[in-house]
């Protein structure tokens, strides 16, 4: 367990401030906070949500298809895409767990049947960071003592390997679920559109609408982005935005060049 408020250490690092990052290593006012291992998965399914379908829904706009196509292939995209997603998470998240743990096998392997050579290996390790060796052999033997603590120092020392504890099933959930919500965004004022009549003549204007919303949103991310990363919250927020807009940007040009194929599309 970590002896300090990591999100108050942050904070103080970014504005300098010594007196507070001092205040974060008292362990007795350290809160802590769940969740944290599947920020990557809600960042990662959410960002690739509202791009992959916003591109769709502005190509499709671009190809000047009737409002009806464009919710079934937001609908539809939202749906195979977050599922295809949320299969990829699994099998990576798995994959890496997998591998770790078979790394780890053979770590406490060559510790238990060659001590000496692994020790040996990490005063090799320690000595070309610039230790001394006499201390390097210091540190090497007091951390034989403890063989699971002796593992996981190898593997991050030697293979760069540091256990978590993701869970490939929770991962995959959150990056679906993440997906499903900010990709639907760009669809909403077109499913609204629809089912209220409003400008089923000029789908324009619930294009706009929808540039709108998920221009926002995309911003929005970026800035929530920043809580994890660190950073220039407003930076963070227009650099999103403009990986959004060149996506969109370039798939309604794609679909402004196919229009005269989709003609009398409804």
């Amino acid at each position: 367990m970590a002896s300090r408020n990591i999100e108050l250490a942050r904070e103080a690092y970014r504005v300098g401030d010594v007196e507070a990052s001092i205040k974060a290593h008292d362990a007795h006012k350290e809160k802590h906070k769940t969740g944290g291992d599947f920020i990557k998965s809600l960042i990662y399914g959410g960002f690739d949500g509202v791009i992959t379908i916003f591109a769709i829904i502005a190509g499709a706009q671009g190809s000047n298809l009737g409002t009806a196509i464009i919710i079934i292939l937001g609908v539809s995209g939202v749906v195979g895409d977050a599922f295809s997603m949320a299969v990829a998470d699994y099998l990576s998240t798995k994959s890496t767990k997998d591998y770790n743990t078979g790394e780890k096998k053979r770590e406490q392997w060559e510790v238990q049947n060659n001590p000496e050579g692994e020790k040996q290996e990490m005063i090799e390790l320690y000595t070309r960071k610039g230790i001394a060796k006499a201390d390097a052999e210091r540190m090497v033997e007091i951390l034989a003592k403890n063989e699971d603590t002796w593992v996981e120092v190898m593997m991050a020392e030697e293979l760069g390997i540091i256990e978590g504890d993701e869970s490939p099933i929770k991962n995959a959930l959150v990056t679906f679920f993440s997906f499903v919500i900010f990709g639907m965004i760009p669809v909403i004022p077109y499913i609204i559109g629809h089912a209220t009549h409003i400008a089923e003549e000029d789908t324009m204007k619930l294009f706009i609408a929808s540039v709108v919303l998920t221009g926002v949103l995309l911003f929005l991310m970026g800035v929530i982005k920043t809580g994890v990363t660190g950073g220039n919250v407003i930076k963070a927020g227009l650099e999103t935005l403009l990986v959004g807009a060149i996506a969109a940007g370039t798939a309604y040009g794609v679909g402004v060049a196919f229009a005269p194929l989709t003609e009398g599309a409804e």
